[in-house]
């Protein structure tokens, strides 16, 4: 698993465990100030509902709870993580060094990542559905409406959740 990740799974239990709302998708003002220009998309049609307890400061929480694991770690982070919208509803990962998630190949390895943390989720496992659900189920189950994945330089992959 990667460095920057390390640690995120009691942060991603705990965002669970608060619960979570999907609101509707806005205009993406975060174009050009936190990423650069898209690069390539997709939709990605989730098996998970959205938690009907699900709200801006459950997404806020999660967020926050995997900042302060990759805060722990005795090297700097390689990426940032943060939620954005009116709403929280989107979800932004920012490498912090070159040479990071810079193709979509290497963003999809992170994604593989954390569906491999998701799945050890305690939730999944009550729900039955850790052998299929993935890393876009749980931000579905949490309210995130949107992905956006970044180098911070050229490449921006952004995955619409519906």
């Amino acid at each position: 698993m990667g460095n920057w990740f390390r640690g995120a799974l009691p942060a991603l239990a705990a965002a669970v465990v608060l619960s979570l709302a999907a609101p509707a998708l806005a205009e993406d003002r975060h174009e050009g100030f936190y990423y650069p220009k898209l690069t390539s998309s997709e939709v990605y049609k989730a098996r998970a509902l959205t938690n009907p307890e699900a709200s801006r400061k459950s997404r806020i929480a999660f967020v926050t709870g995997i900042t302060n694991e990759q805060n722990k770690a005795p090297y700097p982070p390689q990426a940032a993580i943060f939620a954005k919208g009116s709403d929280a509803e989107k979800l932004i990962i920012v490498a912090l060094e070159d040479g990071r998630i810079d193709t979509i190949y290497r963003a999809r390895a992170i994604f593989a990542q954390l569906t491999a943390v998701a799945r050890l989720l305690p939730v999944f496992a009550q729900l039955g559905v850790e052998d299929y659900f993935t890393f876009f189920d749980l931000a579905k189950m949490l309210g995130f409406t949107q992905i956006t994945i970044s180098n911070g330089r050229e490449f921006a992959h952004q995955i619409e959740i519906q």
